[in-house]
This record gives structure tokens, C-alpha cells and sequence, in this order.
């Protein structure tokens, strides 16, 4: 084939897998070539400039944006052009509370069910990987679903994990509420019956005293995470594949920026080792700010004392760089997020842990996030930091909460009064029937109370806390937003608490910047900002509320470089090495579960193809969700009868 001149209008798979401004590895060949995207319905979130129709690059920030012909007068003759087809461009999502840097080390060894609309889809699923994944390792099943979004409504009972994988130990982590193993885990992990409870958490017995399987956090969380720390773990060449495979769907997912929150069992500098490679070797397709994380009760100012002395905040460049303390500061500070059991009180030396570890984070300018679920917490943190900031001045220092699902005005007032902001994840939507349950719908209509929040001027950002109770699926969070709806389909908020489109957005770009120290470098598709841009599979300002959830990015760009590409951009897309180990979920399944879409790229609705008089009860009657299982649908007879699934497909 012949090179194609850098003039070249790239409108067909042909032309873009010869794209001349990439080199094998993904980065520009060429940094004086300028870039141009045309032909698209770009939302800018510039307030004096909201529309546009083409996009100019240049050395990694945008040259221009507006009207093709005036976009295409500012770049030099010779830039490649391509064609959006009429598509939607929005800035790169940015995710403000995830765990991106331990979840890249675990990726390609969990099996994900985010999304899959069918416990027996993911049943079926799960007893494939069983077959195929070998001694000594587990399949594991970490976060990122409810029971709630099945359509059986439930979760599988300890007998059907057994039977689907007799001999390969199954972990299954259910949100931070509990988790279910198989007899092989269970051997794997060493419990028996003189196995004793650990504080805050129950191993489920049977009549003789054998534990069942069934791990419940009661409601601390530490025995679900203690017990997940027990499998095997990925040598360093894989880590370094599995964070690469995660970082590629979260930018198949239009994610381009994550402020990483740290993590139990995430020391620095130790397990940071594999993400400060990948940034020096120059292979991270995310900008990451991390946040330290303490990792040992009663040594929580010694952790930071130390960390101050190796690090400041702002240290790295604009792909990889620290960003401060937290999510978790001091542990008699920290709240747990199991709305199925009572609210848990700090202890009464909660103020005089935290009120040190705040004073030297402020004495030495470092920024930082606390983990804080309900409003009481958030009382009982706020009388320290006025303390602290009465005897040294906050002065403009970025401080935050992260969750807040219960707060209420006065405190975000107070909030408001220092300084600080609120980072808001959608972990009402994987709990809000549980949080009814338990507190009643009423006061599940504001919690969080984003709008409140909004109207009050705090600085609020939007994330996941993903992997381990919600998805990292950003459409996800914004459906929720807009919506007001549980995945599992519970409306909770009326229209007065939820978010236009717009607004939603923009507290997952530019909003999320302040918390990151990076307001006016990104977030917009503004001049002079970085050029990270997503080009929608589905227009996210038309599509219907339903298909929110299932919008992903075709074109992804960081810095004006191609970090991921599908459809008749896959080939503009750089190589990536294939999951590795080979028995590794993600080869199989991939990340978040995905519906069928046709040869352009739209979703399917089956049901209206298939003419059936009913609906299925186990996939519904938007067959999409059926025909896009993993599950082998080529026997149509074999596999719907598997399922139960008569209706309409054989």
C-alpha cells in the first residue's frame, strides 16, 4: 500500500489504518503535524464558544475551534484530517475518585459481571472461566455489579457456585456488604470451624460450625478484602499488561484523566512501582494524580510525616503526578458505606487522630480527600478542620470530601466557609434499595444532595469509586445523574434532585479539575487546554435515558494522541498485547459488558426485529441484551434452552 500524503481526508477503515502521524507504538511520528477533526457536533463546555464543528491540534493542545473553514485556516496545510461523521465530541471524562492504579494491577484477572443483565448470563459466564482458569488461581467476581440488576433479582445461591466450579476456588465480592466462596475457596483461603471471627465481621456457619462460603462485613469491610488478599497475585510483567488492558477500556469508555484515590494493601512507594514504570517507559493512556493513602491504624501521622519528606503535591508533569493525602487520613475516622446494617459511630478518639494528621498536611501545603458517608462523620471531621484552620489558615488550599450521601445544609455550608469541596460517586445507585430499606424512600430522594450542594457554590466533581463497589463505567454515574435510577431500575430521586445533561457533564470534566489543582488546563475543548477529546459512539444529548449507560467512545484522544480507536477508527488505534495470562477473563469477556450494536456502530433493539407477542422474563424484550452475551450463541436451540429463554429466539 502506498503512503497516503499527510493532506489524505481519512474517511474509510483503509485510510485510517494507515494514518501517517502514529508510529507502531501509538505516539506521534510526527510533532509538527498538526491534527484536524471535522464533520462533528462538538459540545465544548466554553461557555463563550458552546458549539463548534471541527477541532484543531497542535503539539498536543487544541490550535482551534469552531467552524471547519476557519478551524481549517489556523492549522498548517499538510494536517491530517478526520472525518467525526457527523458525531458527537465531548472533552475527555474525568474520573475524580477511582482506585485505577491497584485495579490495573488485578484486571486481567477478574471476571467482570458490570452490566451483564442476567444472572444466568453471568453464571454462565463465570462456570466458562471456571474451566479453563488453572490451579493454584481463582476466578474472581470484584465489585462493580448489584443483585439489583439481574433480572432474576438475586444473587446465586452457595450451591450453584459449587456446582458451576466444583474444583477452581470462586471469590465473589458483593459491594462491601459481603462475599460468596465456593468449598475450593474456602480450602484455598484456610477457614474452618475454629476459624474465628474477625472484629466487625462474620464467617457464616452451618448447623455444624463449618463456615458455608458466606463472608458478611458488619459492618467492617476487612474481612471481604482481607480474604480477596489471599489469592494469588499477577508477577510484574503481567501487572504492567493488566494496568494497560484497564486503562485501554477505561479509554473505550471516553475516560482520559482519573484522580487515583489510594487504596487498603496500596503502600507507597512500593505499589506504585508498576504505574511509575508505564509513566516512564511512556505508556500510561490516562493523566493519573494520585492521593497516599494510610495503611496502618495508630501510625497514620507517621505515614504522612514520611511521604511529606519524598514527595509534593504537584510533583510529576501533567501524565502522572501526586495530588495529596486521603482518601483515608486517620482510620477511627472512617465510615463504612453498608447501608444493609446500622450506622457505625466514630470513636470518641476520632477528633484527636485526625486533628494532627490534618495540622501537618496544611503546615506543609498538602491537599487532601477524606472518605466520609454520613452526615454525623462529616460533623465531627468539620469541628477539627475549623480548628486546625482557625491557628493556620486553610488559604485556598483544595481539601475535600469524598461520598457525603447524607449531609446536610449547614455542613455543606461550613464546607462552603473553609474552602473545600465534595467529590460525589454513584454508589446510590448499586445501594439505593438497601438505603430505602433501611432510612425509607423519603430520605433517599436527596442523598447525596447534589443539587443543594450546587447551588450552595461548592466546588463538587463527580467519579466511581470504582472497582470494588461500583463500576468504572462513567455513563454509568451520569445516567444516575440525569435519571435519578438505581441500575436496577428504582427511581429515587424526583426531577428536582436530578441533573440536566449538560450539568452532569461538566461535573465530569471541567468540575472535576479543581480537585485535581488543574482548573484551565483541561476539562473543555477550549484553546490552549490539553487536546484530550472523545469521539461518542451515541449522542449522548439525544439518545434516550435507557442507552446512557451503553455510550462508549469510538475515537479517544490524550494529548492529541490516538490512545484507542473501534469501528472504522479500530485501526487508528495502537497495538496492544494481548491479556495475558492466557486464561485471563479479560481475553474471554472483556471489561464492562457491552449490548449489540450493528455494522455502524448503533445499539440494536432486537425486539423490534424479532416479532414476538411477549416479553422474556429473564432478558426482557430488548433482546440486545441476550444476543450480546459472551456466552457461545451460535447453537441458538442449545444455548436459549441453557437459559430458559424460549420466547422468540429458536
Amino acid at each position: 500500500m502506498s503512503r497516503p500524503s499527510r493532506r489524505s481526508t481519512l474517511q474509510g477503515a483503509a485510510s485510517l489504518l494507515t494514518i501517517p502521524f502514529l508510529a507502531p507504538s501509538g505516539r506521534a511520528a510526527m510533532p509538527g503535524t498538526d491534527l484536524i477533526l471535522i464533520n462533528a457536533k462538538v459540545t465544548t463546555l466554553d461557555r463563550a464558544n458552546p458549539q463548534a464543528q471541527a477541532v484543531a491540534i497542535r503539539d498536543g493542545r487544541i490550535l482551534a475551534v469552531g467552524a471547519e473553514g476557519d478551524v481549517r485556516k489556523a492549522a498548517a496545510p499538510d494536517a491530517v484530517i478526520i472525518d467525526a461523521r457527523g458525531r458527537r465530541i465531548l472533552p475527555g471524562l474525568i474520573d475524580s475518585h477511582m482506585h485505577i492504579i491497584r485495579g490495573g494491577l488485578n484486571y486481567n484477572m477478574e471476571l467482570r459481571w458490570d452490566g451483564v443483565p442476567s444472572l444466568a448470563d453471568a453464571m454462565a459466564m463465570l462456570k466458562r472461566q471456571a474451566d479453563i482458569t488453572p490451579p493454584p488461581q481463582w476466578v474472581r467476581v470484584v465489585g462493580g455489579f448489584i443483585e439489583h440488576q439481574f433480572a432474576e433479582k438475586r444473587l446465586p445461591t452457595l450451591d450453584e457456585l459449587n456446582a458451576a466450579a466444583p474444583d477452581t476456588p470462586v471469590f465473589i465480592l458483593h459491594l462491601y456488604d459481603r462475599a460468596l466462596l465456593n468449598r475450593a475457596a474456602l480450602r484455598a483461603v484456610g477457614y474452618t470451624r475454629d476459624t474465628p471471627d474477625p472484629p466487625g465481621g462474620e464467617i457464616q456457619r452451618d448447623g455444624n460450625g463449618d463456615p458455608t462460603g458466606l463472608l458478611l462485613a458488619r459492618p467492617n469491610a476487612t474481612i471481604l478484602y482481607s480474604t480477596l488478599g489471599r489469592g494469588p497475585k499477577l508477577p510484574p510483567e503481567y501487572q504492567i499488561n493488566s494496568t494497560r488492558h484497564f486503562m485501554r477500556e477505561m479509554n473505550r469508555l471516553g475516560v482520559t484523566g482519573v484522580i487515583d484515590a489510594g487504596g487498603g494493601f496500596q503502600n507507597y512507594p512500593e505499589d506504585y512501582q508498576i504505574i511509575e514504570k508505564l509513566h516512564a517507559d511512556g505508556e500510561l493512556t490516562l493523566r493519573i494524580s494520585y492521593n497516599l493513602f494510610t495503611q496502618k491504624p495508630k501510625q497514620e501521622l507517621a505515614d504522612f510525616a514520611g511521604w511529606a519528606a519524598q514527595v509534593s503535591p504537584g510533583q510529576g508533569d501533567d501524565t502522572y503526578r501526586h495530588n495529596g493525602a486521603g482518601e483515608m487520613l486517620v482510620y477511627s475516622a472512617a465510615d463504612f458505606e453498608d447501608f444493609r446494617v446500622e450506622r457505625p459511630e466514630m470513636p470518641p478518639n476520632m477528633e484527636t487522630d485526625l486533628e494532627p494528621v490534618v495540622r501537618l498536611l496544611v503546615e506543609n501545603r498538602w491537599p487532601w480527600r477524606l472518605h466520609a458517608t454520613y452526615n454525623e462523620t462529616i460533623t465531627r471531621a468539620l469541628d477539627v478542620f475549623e480548628k486546625v484552620n482557625r491557628d493556620t489558615p486553610f488559604n485556598g488550599l483544595h481539601w475535600f470530601f469524598d461520598h457525603a450521601e447524607t449531609i446536610d445544609q449547614r455542613n455543606i455550608d461550613r464546607i462552603a466557609a473553609l474552602g473545600g469541596g465534595i467529590a460525589v460517586q454513584h454508589r446510590m445507585t448499586y445501594q439505593g434499595e438497601y438505603f430505602v430499606e433501611r432510612y425509607g424512600a423519603k430520605a433517599a430522594e436527596a442523598t447525596p444532595p447534589i443539587a443543594r450542594m450546587l447551588a450552595s457554590g461548592v466546588p463538587v466533581g463527580a467519579g466511581t469509586d470504582a472497582t470494588r463497589v461500583a463500576s468504572y463505567n462513567p455513563w454509568v454515574s451520569l445516567s444516575w445523574m440525569v435519571t435519578g435510577r438505581t441500575v436496577g431500575g428504582t427511581t429515587i430521586y424526583p426531577p428536582a434532585n436530578r441533573l440536566d445533561r449538560e450539568t452532569a457533564l461538566r461535573l465530569w470534566t471541567e468540575a472535576n479539575t479543581w480537585f485535581s489543582n488543574e482548573q484551565g488546563k483541561k476539562g473543555q475543548v477550549k484553546v490552549g487546554q490539553l487536546a484530550d477529546l472523545i469521539v461518542l459512539s451515541d449522542d449522548y444529548f439525544s439518545v434516550a435515558e435507557s442507552d446512557i449507560p451503553h455510550i462508549t467512545s469510538v475515537l479517544t484522544l490524550l494529548g492529541g494522541r490516538v490512545v484507542h480507536g473501534s469501528g472504522d477508527y479500530a485501526g487508528l488505534a495502537p497495538d496492544l498485547p494481548p491479556p495475558m495470562p492466557d486464561w485471563s477473563p479479560v481475553r474471554r469477556f472483556g471489561g464492562y459488558w457491552q449490548p449489540a450494536r450493528d455494522k455502524d456502530g448503533k445499539l440494536l433493539k432486537m425486539g423490534a426485529l424479532c416479532g414476538c407477542a411477549s416479553s422474556c422474563a429473564v432478558h426482557g424484550h430488548d433482546h440486545a441484551a441476550a444476543y450480546a452475551s459472551p456466552a457461545p450463541a451460535a447453537d441458538e436451540a442449545g444455548f436459549w434452552g441453557a437459559f430458559g429463554c424460549g420466547c422468540w429466539a429458536v
